[in-house]
């Protein structure tokens, strides 16, 4: 095995490990469009699935199967019709929905049941089980239009999928549903999939869809994908919008992720199954690979406590085991807890400074700052910097003042202007490692 891999593999699979022990027990349902199993893949997803739930993850699988709705209606001579975003099903498109959910679900208990040597499949034993979990009701009559044996989830037995879960079966849902009566009713899989993670208060649910998210400037085909949007924002974007009649519409999915955080869901995603690992992308990497819709910011700028020692202790190290940073005591860092300023993401700690102020000199010490490298280049590191300005104005201080022996640039553009150790306070230049050299430099505050 390389260096190289060692060097790259270790510290990638320390960042991913806070998210593997997070999502422990938790409850995903994944919404996966009938597209992505036409495109071929079906294989790389399942592979992907069953190795998040070996990491402890409870999974219920929703599969769509709009494409191959239509080319079942296509063979026997029919045209799909759709009215406001919805299928209209008659008796013909109901046979060929229940033709093609049959033929779905024995590909995807196929694809779980693969076990491939030199797969990450490799000995894995995923049990499938599905079920008539799913009451629905007829959508009835818009606007004129009959949508026949088109339906909307009534109510879902949570009891029965939460039973299942338990039993560490994976839970596949077609989007089919029953009345009290038995009449049959096609549904759509995105009203199903958001239906049963509000019933099951999930801890996320996924859309696995033909779009790659919600692009920051809707108008530009090639901007950034907006990887976290607050509900407020996602509301305010839908309200400005035209209905969405089509998947590649972006309020489509967008809709229904703000409806499941509307109805308790934590978070919401929106990733696109083209690309290759996209749903451990999002799950375990920082910044994810689309967009997820949260009801509030997940990354906050704080002061700590206690209880973040530990998370700052596992940032710094790194950068002390290097030289970048000096060693720290690890009882001065749980003394000192409260003159920490950091920026935890999804309960992770990605960033932190500490401000030790000597009020008598009306000025104070920036110490430790440090942002993860997964979070680098996204500013960071300026939001710290503000917020330690902030506590030391608070403080009655006017200059705050740095050692570095790395990074001078960084501090000179903003706004820090070098100056001889023996400016420092009495009290901090007698700790000055005059071997270190350390650059001592200071920045007055308005």
């Amino acid at each position: 095995m390389s260096t190289v891999f060692n060097f790259t593999f270790v510290p990638w699979f320390r960042s991913v490990a806070p998210y593997i022990h997070k999502f422990r027990n938790q409850t995903f349902v994944i919404g996966l469009t009938g597209e992505a199993i036409d495109a071929g893949k079906l294989a790389s997803i399942a592979q992907d699935i069953a190795m998040i739930q070996a990491m402890g993850v409870k999974i219920v699988l929703v599969h769509g199967f709009r494409p191959q709705v239509n080319e079942q209606l296509r063979l026997k001579g029919q045209e799909a019709r759709y009215s406001h975003g919805m299928r209209i099903t008659d008796s013909v498109a109901l046979d060929c929905a229940q033709e093609a959910a049959g033929q779905l679900r024995y590909e995807i208990e196929a694809a779980f049941s693969q076990g491939l040597p030199n797969t990450p499949m490799a000995g894995a034993r995923v049990r499938v089980i599905s079920g008539n979990f799913i009451t629905a009701r007829p959508v009835g009559l818009i606007d004129g239009v009959d949508f026949l044996h088109s339906g909307l989830v009534r109510k879902v037995d949570t009891e029965g999928i939460q039973r299942t879960l338990d039993m560490g079966a994976l839970v596949l849902i077609s989007p089919f549903g029953f009345s009290p009566t038995g009449e049959a009713f096609n549904l759509s899989m995105e009203d199903v999939a958001t239906s049963v993670a509000v019933a099951l208060q999930s801890d996320k649910l996924i859309f696995m869809t033909e779009v790659p998210g919600i692009r920051v400037d809707l108008n530009d085909p090639e901007s950034e994908i907006d990887t976290e949007l607050p509900l407020i924002d996602a509301k305010r974007l839908i309200a400005s919008l035209p209905a969405p009649t089509q998947p590649s519409d972006p309020g489509f999915y967008l809709q229904h992720c703000v409806r499941a955080c509307e109805g308790g869901v934590e978070r919401s995603h929106i990733i696109p199954f083209k690309l290759d690992g996209s749903l451990l992308l999002e799950i375990y990497v920082h910044d994810g690979i689309g967009t997820m819709v949260v009801d509030e910011k997940l990354e906050s700028v704080r002061e700590a406590t206690m209880d973040d020692v530990s998370g700052i202790v596992a940032l710094i190290e790194p950068f002390e085991k290097d030289g970048t940073l000096v060693k720290r005591d690890r009882t001065e860092i749980e003394r000192d807890a409260s003159n920490y300023t950091i920026i935890e993401h999804d309960g992770v700690i990605f960033g932190c400074a500490a401000l030790y102020p000597y009020p008598e000199e009306r000025t104070g010490e920036m110490a430790a700052l440090t942002v993860s490298p997964q979070s680098q280049s996204q500013g960071d590191g300026e939001r710290l910097l503000k917020r330690i300005e902030s506590r030391a104005r608070a403080q009655g201080l006017q200059s705050i003042f740095v050692l570095t022996t790395r990074t001078m640039h960084w501090f000179v553009k903003r706004g820090f202007v070098q100056v001889s150790p023996d400016w420092l306070p009495e009290a901090r230049k007698r700790k000055y490692n005059w071997d270190r050299r350390s650059q001592v430099l200071v920045k007055k505050l308005s």
